[in-house]
């Protein structure tokens, strides 16, 4: 550290702010990842642009982009594009004296992060604006360009053999969340006792079915209800992929909500509740209580004296009946395709006596509880090494740890990959 320099970010930073670069490539910035091309999967995700790019600023590779808005959660990097960006973001050409590579490292990591906090205002915990004025001065450790090169190194070796465990520990909780859905289809469709008489159930989807089974359309097994909130006062209850239907105030994702109620479709424990526009992609769900629902959802009541609530949901969420759902929508433009009711009721489901639905019930809760707790172990695994690389960034950029005399070997580099991205690569290898 003796020879490590302490500089104002303004001695290696400075703002810039270039416009009418319509032509270049146009970049945005995400939590963990930095810079990336707006092109890409992880930027189509989340982020929505303006029609007029004239204002959006010009980047350079090598310049450091804060999102103006969201730094304090750690929504910055250093570009290794060129490009445009968002006139929302702050643009910062760097000097000399800091490298790129060394300079996404610092800037991105906590040590920073916690510095962004102090420098942003605002109300609440979801806008924070940083401002350069305070930023500016804020105090940097700078070693000499030799040491930056090692620093560099040793993190690109080390973050890969992290990244290579979080990867592999993902792999897993694919393949057992695979196992558990592979455990209910079979459950679901072809029964408990495995040495049972079958017979062609004349449905494409389940094929062979137990003989002492029926075939049942959901047109029987399921009523629409159309009850409107009169005042709009019961609880509000929203549908999220994630976690299902339950009370708005449960989620922790930000929605866009109505400010009144009145003429919601009012649902009740146990009802089905569809999203007409994603019911084809399994975004439905079992009403938890009675509340208030978006009119344009699909309310069913279960017909309990020939099906269980659970078994229902369970069986429409199949991955053997997924195609069902998805060749019923209707709709010119995908987004907007819609499953009607009448659509839905021509669904053919398997129907078993309601004790034998309970029985492969009870099964099915056993071997998912047990399952959901290896997965809930490999996920605190995975965040102790999330936290362990985010600690060890931290500590190397700021000279806590000396890594200066660490022989760094041949490797392979990994970067951490996300759920989505894994399945995709787990799609490509399978034959279908």
């Amino acid at each position: 550290m003796s020879e490590w320099k302490i500089v104002p970010i303004y001695g290696i930073a400075k703002p810039k702010q270039i416009v009418n670069c319509v032509d270049r490539e146009l970049l945005s910035v995400y939590l963990g990842k930095g810079v990336v091309p707006f092109s890409s999967q992880v930027a189509k995700r989340t982020n929505v642009t303006s029609t007029d790019l004239s204002k959006y600023q010009a980047v350079d590779y090598g310049d450091f982009v804060l999102n103006n808005q969201q730094a304090w959660r750690g929504s910055v990097g250093v570009s290794k594009y060129s490009g445009i960006i968002s006139p929302a973001y702050i643009v910062l050409a760097l000097s000399n004296d800091i490298s790129t590579d060394f300079a996404n490292y610092l800037f991105q990591s906590r040590s920073m992060i916690d510095k962004y906090v102090v420098c942003s205002k605002g109300v609440g915990s979801i806008q924070r604006n940083i401002y350069w004025d305070y930023l500016k001065r804020v105090k940097l450790a700078l070693p000499p360009s030799a040491e930056q090169d090692q620093i560099v190194r040793f993190l690109d070796w080390k973050v890969s053999q992290i990244n290579h465990l979080i990867r592999a520990k993902k792999k897993q909780i694919l393949l057992l969340q695979e196992q558990k859905r592979a455990m209910v289809d079979k459950a679901i469709t072809k029964g408990l006792k495995f040495n049972a008489s079958m017979k062609n159930s004349d449905v494409n989807w389940l094929g062979d079915i137990p003989d002492h089974w029926e075939v049942c359309s959901c047109k029987y097994l399921f009523n629409e209800r159309n009850e409107r909130s009169e005042l709009g006062e019961e609880t509000h209850l929203s549908m999220s992929q994630k976690y299902g239907l339950i009370p708005n105030n449960q989620l922790d994702e930000r929605r866009m909500l109505s400010e009144s109620y009145v003429g919601g479709k009012l649902c009740y424990e146990n009802d089905l509740v569809l999203n007409r526009l994603k019911a084809h992609l399994g975004v439905f769900a079992l009403a938890p209580q009675m509340g208030v629902v978006s009119p344009d959802y699909t309310v069913l009541k279960v017909n309990t004296n020939k099906i269980i609530p659970d078994f229902a949901q369970h069986t429409l969420h199949c991955e053997s009946c997924r195609p069902e759902l998805r060749i019923r929508v209707r709709g010119v433009v995908e987004g907007f395709w819609r499953l009607y009711t009448e659509d839905f009721n021509t669904i053919k489901l398997p129907l078993p006596s309601i004790e034998e639905q309970q029985e492969i019930l009870t099964y099915i809760y056993a071997h998912s509880d047990k399952s959901n707790l290896l997965i809930s172990s490999i996920k605190t695994e995975i965040n102790l090494l999330q936290e362990y690389r985010t600690r060890l960034i931290s500590d190397v950029v700021t000279g806590k740890m000396d890594v200066s005399a660490v022989e760094v070997p041949q490797y392979e580099e990994q970067e951490e990959m996300d759920e989505k991205e894994l399945m995709d690569e787990n799609e490509e290898g399978m034959d279908e």
